[in-house]
């Protein structure tokens, strides 16, 4: 299908679009045309996985917390946005499952149950950063989601869909973080949050001229759609 030569604005999109993403341009060049639609799937879904567990070995400690800068919130959300939102929770699903059975796949090149759960003397604690793992699969969705719908197609809708994204993982990431930690909700956000916050605003202007330009080239530099 031919995807329209005007840049939509945030949201509006033709209704024969909706559920077209990048992965359905980009992707298939490198894993074959002749794929089918399953396959097709299977595989954006196994690459988004490997991007994910590539972008967690980008690890900076950061003194006084035990959450790091990792480059694995940029990942998730990035495949997120491209692959939309069926395809990046099977990603998201695939990855946090291969780094539960065993795969170092985490950050730092750690993996198991205990990312989420603890057994310190017999006794079952929460792990600190489990929830940002799991804010991870409801942020891909929430992205994909609006992806599907277009928003990455514009500056200020990337903007606000990734926006959306890191607030999901933040939601759940520092609750949880408070919980295992004993932290009161003051020390929770000053730990697993404040310090993130200048990498998140140079991982949007990143994302914001990175997906409208790629629409640009999807939309102006190619004579076919997916196939």
């Amino acid at each position: 299908m031919q995807i329209r030569r005007s840049m939509p604005a945030l949201g509006r999109i033709p209704a024969a679009e909706y559920g077209v993403t990048l992965g359905d341009f980009f992707f298939p060049v490198f894993l074959g045309e002749r794929l089918g639609s399953r396959l097709q799937g299977l595989a954006l879904a196994v690459v988004g996985a490997a991007l994910i567990a590539a972008s967690a070995q980008v690890v900076i400690a950061i003194p006084g917390t035990p959450v790091p800068i990792t480059g694995q919130t940029f990942g998730v959300l990035l495949v997120g946005a491209a692959l939309g939102a069926r395809r990046s929770v099977a990603s998201l699903g695939l990855y946090l499952a291969i780094g539960m059975l065993g795969a170092p796949v985490f950050q730092s090149g750690t993996h198991g149950i205990e990312r989420f759960v603890t057994n310190t003397s017999g006794a079952l604690a929460l792990a600190p950063t489990g929830g940002y793992l799991i804010g991870m699969l409801g942020a891909g969705w929430l992205v994909g989601r609006l992806a599907d719908l277009g928003w990455d197609r514009t500056v200020l809708g990337t903007v606000g869909a990734m926006v959306i994204g890191n607030l999901m993982i933040y939601a759940c990431g520092v609750s949880w973080l408070a919980v295992a930690a004993h932290f009161d909700a003051a020390t929770a956000i000053a730990k697993g949050l404040t310090p993130f916050l200048i990498g998140d605003v140079l991982k949007l202007a990143i994302a914001a001229g990175v997906f409208p330009s790629a629409w640009w080239y999807v939309n102006n530099g190619r004579s076919a759609g997916p196939r």
